[in-house]
């Protein structure tokens, strides 16, 4: 516990002054007596103090320069430790910054709480003008999993601990917890303070699946002529690793595993369907979803990217997932590990194989699609100037050297094509933009990655991307953390040869020094131009073990207009490029 204000009554003949404590003393005492060792967030009225007590009372706290990227990082933190990662901001602007990372946390099922001073409710419900006035537990409900607000001091640790609890239980997501400032800056009884606070029992409890639903999916499986797996983030978030891996090599289905999934089992795997992905979906005739969801990500399970007579198995914590976009012939309503332990273990060995067919038909069409990849590549490996796969080949080699190394990845070509050259080999050490495919994760991740796990981070970055989260460079500088952050700079949004119709640049056009930016800020900056200089600065900044930025100058012709989706561009009257 935090110390307690000793204040002097005034009475004569009292045997002690009472001990008293606040809002903020409360706050952090809830949130380390449920385990909280790290704070993101932008200090300002009226959280500033709470920082502070917070760092004072052992808590990490790390401040950024834009709530958005702190909260970012508090997501990023939730899906690698699987506890609520905690975001601390200021009232109305600070918040809606805030609140921006809150709601892509719950759109990716990442556990969060986002805590936001705020104006006083008597002001701001007569909308009377207060600084900075907004109701912003209204604002935040439709974005989030759940929002609440505290209006007395005793009430802190509750509203903490149904914030944590809500983040964390069932389908993870975004929690708002909303403290007015009267609320922090409130005086009570010590003794009382203290007994308001609790630690919560089992936060995410197991969900069992029901056998005769295991026994279902497992009788569908059996039946399958081209069984298929999809593995999802949801299934890398549950840490089930090695029972994943036991049902997928005991029964020989090859998988998919969707780009926050890789390295559930290594890339380069012999069941890995990755490189016959349009096969393996326009044929499978049974498809088990671990984790994952027919979004838009999957095409939503429609024809013709899909075998429009397959039949699905879904694994999902949430029942109403189910039949969200294709009839879900055999749910399996659990959390990931209980599922994939109940598969294991009522399956008889032999009972699900994967015919032999099926697999070399994988196979086949695996070899002609690398064949064709490796032509590519070849072709990039010595081109100038420099394009993104050259560039993206440098950096597979350095970390294929260095397996241990956690990849952030965002931008339009730069996430497309590094997700399809650099394999993965460790669970959890790929994070990019997910489900929203969001813009501005990049150093917000990056950061907490770095943080949560004190590994090197290798940030691969679009300059465009970039721009979004660009200045919590100094953030990295300013905590030392061992962040090399790769920006391919192809002088443009999507691609930087737009000719502009007026006398300015281009809408699409971009023009930056990205190593000078983080020399400002005390760390190391490289320019590169080939593919040997990306691989020897990469190879010399890992090693330092510190920030470091590498602009990788790439050939402003290369790149396509909105990357792989290209198509969800609105086809109207032919605008001029």
């Amino acid at each position: 516990m935090t110390d307690a204000v000793v204040q002097d009554t005034g009475v004569e003949g009292a045997d002690q002054p009472a001990a008293l404590t606040d809002g903020i003393h409360l706050v952090v005492d809830a949130l380390k007596l449920n385990g909280v060792e790290t704070i993101y967030g932008v200090v300002g009225i009226p959280i500033t103090d709470l920082a502070r007590l917070a760092q004072a009372s052992g808590i990490r706290y790390i401040g950024f320069r834009h709530e958005s990227d702190a909260g970012h990082a508090a997501a990023a933190a939730g899906f690698l430790t699987q506890k609520p990662g905690i975001c601390l901001t200021v009232s109305a602007p600070g918040f809606l910054n805030g609140l921006v990372a809150l709601a892509n946390a719950t759109t990716n099922c990442f556990p969060m709480v986002q805590i936001s001073g705020s104006s006083e409710r008597h002001l701001v419900d007569l909308q009377r003008g207060d600084y900075e006035e907004m109701d912003q537990l209204a604002a935040a409900k439709p974005f989030v999993k759940a929002a609440y607000r505290v209006h007395r001091a005793e009430d802190i640790g509750r509203g903490l601990a149904r914030a944590i609890r809500t983040a964390i239980s069932g389908r993870p997501g975004g929690v708002y917890l909303d403290i007015p400032a009267a609320v922090l800056g409130e005086v009570l009884d010590a003794e009382k303070g203290a007994a308001s606070l609790w630690r919560l029992v089992d936060p995410a409890p197991r969900q069992l699946p029901q056998p005769e639903a295991v026994d279902r999916a497992i009788e569908l499986l059996a039946g399958a002529e081209r069984p298929l797996l999809v593995l999802g983030k949801g299934a890398a978030y549950a840490q089930a690793d090695d029972l994943i891996r036991e049902f997928v090599e005991s029964t020989g289905i090859p998988y998919l595993p969707m780009s926050m999934a890789k390295g559930l089992l290594p890339d380069d795997h012999p069941q890995s369907a990755s490189t016959a992905r349009s096969l393996a979906l326009r044929r499978a005739d049974v498809v088990m979803l671990v984790g994952a969801r027919l979004n838009w990500l999957l095409g939503h399970g429609d024809a013709p990217q899909w075998n429009p007579d397959a039949k699905f198995v879904q694994v999902d914590i949430a029942a109403t997932e189910m039949d969200s976009n294709q009839p879900i012939a055999a749910p399996l309503v659990g959390d990931v590990g209980s599922v994939m332990e109940a598969l294991v273990e009522r399956s008889k060995p032999g009972r699900i194989t994967a015919p032999a067919p099926w697999r070399e038909e994988l196979t086949a069409r695996s070899a002609q699609n690398v064949a064709k990849m490796s032509g590519r590549l070849k072709a990039a490996a010595t081109a100038h100037p420099m394009k993104f796969l050259g560039a993206l080949q440098a950096i597979r080699d350095v970390l294929q050297e260095n397996p241990g190394a956690y990849v952030v990845n965002e931008g339009a070509n730069a996430l497309d094509l590094a997700r399809n050259t650099i394999g993965m080999q460790v669970p959890r050490h790929r994070l990019d933009s997910g489900t929203w495919g969001v813009m501005g994760i990049g150093m917000g991740y990056a950061i907490a990655a770095a943080v949560e796990t004190g590994g090197p981070v290798v940030a691969i970055e679009g300059d465009s991307a970039f721009g979004f989260s660009g200045m919590e460079i100094e953030t990295v500088c300013r905590y030392d953390l061992p962040i090399v952050t790769v920006v391919l700079n192809n002088s443009g949004v999507y691609r930087g040869d737009d000719a502009s119709p007026s006398d300015d640049p281009a809408p699409t056009a971009l023009k930056a020094r990205h190593d000078l930016m983080i020399k400002a800020f005390g760390g190391t900056g490289y320019q590169a131009t080939t593919p040997d200089e990306v691989a020897t600065t990469l190879r010399e900044a890992l090693a330092a073990g510190g920030p470091a930025l590498i602009d990788c100058v790439i050939d402003p012709t290369d790149g396509t207009e909105s990357g792989n989706i290209a198509h969800l561009n609105p086809k109207g009257i032919s605008v001029p490029r």
